[in-house]
Order: structure tokens, then sequence, then C-alpha cells
């Protein structure tokens, strides 16, 4: 009586899942997201200016933070460690526009020429490593040594 039961339970849960699966079919998904064109265009001429301002102090705020942040990282480790001296704000500033120098550069050259000769190049490196092609230019080195 038991395998009775189960059976048609088994049988119930099987039509129950069928018709919620029809009836998620049926019935789109409504989305309650609006993009943020459609959110920007919805806003007053005093709304945009307030949340324009609020994000520029949100960003001049977290740089501020940011310097901060350097500051007490540089004094709590550097002179532990390597035996510095203590830096004021102001020169944790200094440090940052360095290290931002050094690292990315100066903006000198043009990025978008560099992403684009970036872009093909590895296009060209994953044709190589998917087809076994050698790039342009190069020759296979057990070749040139026959």
């Amino acid at each position: 009586m038991s395998e009775k039961m189960n059976a048609h339970s088994t049988e119930k849960d099987d039509e129950e899942r069928e018709n919620m699966a029809t009836a998620e079919e049926e019935t789109p998904r409504k989305s309650n997201k609006k993009s943020f064109k459609a959110w920007w265009e919805e806003r007053s001429l005093a709304e945009k200016i307030l949340v324009t301002i609020g994000f520029a102090i949100a960003g001049l705020g977290l740089l501020a933070v940011l310097g901060l942040v350097v500051m007490l990282l540089w004094n709590w480790l550097m002179p532990e460690i390597f035996g510095l001296k203590q830096v004021n704000y102001w020169q944790a500033w200094g440090l940052l526009v360095l290290s931002w120098i050094l690292f990315k550069g100066l903006g000198s050259n043009n990025t978008a020429t560099t992403s684009s000769t970036e872009r093909k190049r590895k296009q060209q490196l994953r044709r190589y490593m998917q087809d076994g092609e050698r790039p342009a230019g190069e020759e296979r080195a057990d070749s040139a040594a026959d």
C-alpha cells in the first residue's frame, strides 16, 4: 500500500512541477529595474544638480580619505620596517602622485592606439594558442636548427 501512495505522490509532484514550469513560461517576468537613463530623465533640473553636487562631494571626500590612508599606512609600516621618517598628509599626496607617474605614466602616449594594438596582439596570441600557428615574423626554433 505504501508503494501505491509513493507512486501516487510522485505523479502529483511531477504534475505540479509541469504546471509550475508552464505557468513560468506563459507569464513573462516583470522587471522592476529601471535603466539609469530612464531614471535620470525623470528627475528635475534641481534634482540633477543636487545629485551631481553630491557625487562630486563624495568623490572629493574619497580622495581626501585616500591621502589619509596612505599617510597612516606609511607612518605605521615604513618607520618600523625600513627606519624611514614619518610623512605628513601632503607628503602622502606627493607619494601618491609620484607613484602614479612612475607606474602609470603621464598619459602622453595615445591610449586608444595602444589598446587597439594590444587587442590585436592578444588576438594573434589566442589564434596561435588555439591553432598552433606562429605569429607573423616568427620562425619555429626546431626548423631553424635543421
